[in-house]
This record gives structure tokens, C-alpha cells and sequence, in this order.
């Protein structure tokens, strides 16, 4: 370890590994709110984060763990459909709370092509978030959807004990991965029926059509 005055110690959370401060300042320069991805194996974070002079302060967040507890979810929480749902979630809480930009914070995660943070990043951009990317970043949609999941199932499924051994914790919860598209689609929509912003204006006028025809049937 390097000594002397003129060492400079650096902050903590470098020393350990866990911010990348060079491109923190970056990001926080930039003057728009941070689309903070982050994960486990099992799960997936999303976060929108506004950089203030006291601290971060967080305006929307979706963990996995909602897709099971509030959208009936059945597939691994840590997966790439899963990071997609996380990001969709994300992204029309955010638009909900006035945030319609904002720029991607992978942190230390490596940038790989079709990974899961760049699954939640298509699922924000979906939500209808606009924040700046790299289309040859994101993954194929047939993966997203879960396309090869069901067709290695339908695969496995003429070897039952292997298929069973393969698929046994989602097997448990009521999921044939044969079917995992449709599932997929199914809490797809959930969450965009859901929290999908109402145009309040457009809603006002269709009311007052439907009002000014009864009038003119009475």
C-alpha cells in the first residue's frame, strides 16, 4: 500500500469495491434523474434516483420480490424476464411520479451484451421512460419473452425425471414452462393495466361524448 503525505486515502466504498465514483460524477453531471440497476442471483433492483445536495433521494423502486407478492408472478425472480418486468414496473412508477427522463446507472455490473440489467433497461424504455442506449445492448425480445425457456421444456419433457429435476420449484407453484410465454405476457399486462398513467384530459373528453349522446337519445 502506497504511503507518504501526498497519499491519498480513497473513500470506502471504493476501497471495497462497491461505487465507481469517476463514473458516478458522470452520471450525476449529467442533471437527469439515474435509472439505478442492481442484482443478485436471485433478484433483480430498479431504481430512480435524483442526485441532491443532502443525498440521493429515491423516486421509484421495483424489486423482484413484487412481481410474486403483487402480480402473481411464478418464474425465477433473478432471470432475464424477470430484470424486464422489474424495469416495466420501474418505469411507469416513475412516469407516475413526473419522471419522464433519465440515464442508465449499471454500477459495477459489466455492460455485456443482453444482460439482465440491460433487460430492465428494455423494460423502462417500454414503460415509455426515454433514456439515452445502445440498441445492440439490449436482449432479443424472443429471450426476454422466454421463448427458450419453453422450448427447452418441451425439449426435457419427454425425459419426465429430468424435466421434473430441471423445472421442480416452479412445477411446485403451478408453472409448465412449456407455457412460459403466455404467463410472461399475462404479468406483462398486469403491470401495464395496472399503473399504465390514465390521460386524464383524453379520459374528461370520452366522458363528456358519452354524456352529450345520452342527452340526445333522452
Amino acid at each position: 500500500m502506497a504511503t507518504g503525505p501526498s497519499y491519498r486515502v480513497a473513500f470506502r466504498r471504493r476501497r471495497e469495491g462497491r461505487t465507481d465514483y469517476q463514473q458516478r460524477r458522470g452520471l450525476v453531471l449529467s442533471g437527469l434523474p439515474r435509472l439505478v440497476v442492481r442484482g443478485s442471483l436471485r433478484n433483480m433492483t430498479a431504481e430512480i434516483v435524483k442526485a441532491e445536495l443532502s443525498g440521493d433521494k429515491v423516486v421509484a423502486y421495483a424489486h423482484s420480490a413484487e412481481l410474486t407478492r403483487e402480480y402473481g408472478w411464478l418464474g425465477d425472480t433473478g432471470n432475464i424476464s424477470a430484470a424486464y418486468l422489474v424495469g416495466l414496473l420501474c418505469g411507469f412508477k416513475a412516469l407516475n411520479q413526473g419522471i419522464e427522463k433519465a440515464v442508465l446507472d449499471i454500477g459495477l455490473h459489466h455492460p455485456s451484451k443482453g444482460s439482465r440489467v440491460f433487460a430492465v433497461l428494455n423494460g423502462a424504455l417500454d414503460a415509455g421512460l426515454i433514456i439515452p442506449f445502445d440498441e445492440a445492448k439490449l436482449p432479443d425480445q424472443n429471450r426476454i419473452a422466454g421463448e427458450h425457456v419453453a422450448e427447452y421444456a418441451k425439449l426435457l419433457s419427454s425425459n419426465p425425471e429430468a424435466y421434473q429435476r430441471r423445472f421442480s420449484a416452479q412445477l411446485s407453484k403451478g408453472l409448465k414452462h412449456e407455457e412460459f410465454g403466455a404467463h410472461f405476457a399475462e404479468v406483462k399486462e398486469k403491470i401495464s393495466s395496472s399503473l399504465k398513467k390514465v390521460d386524464l384530459s383524453t379520459e374528461a373528453s370520452e366522458k363528456a361524448q358519452e354524456a352529450e349522446e345520452t342527452v340526445e337519445e333522452d
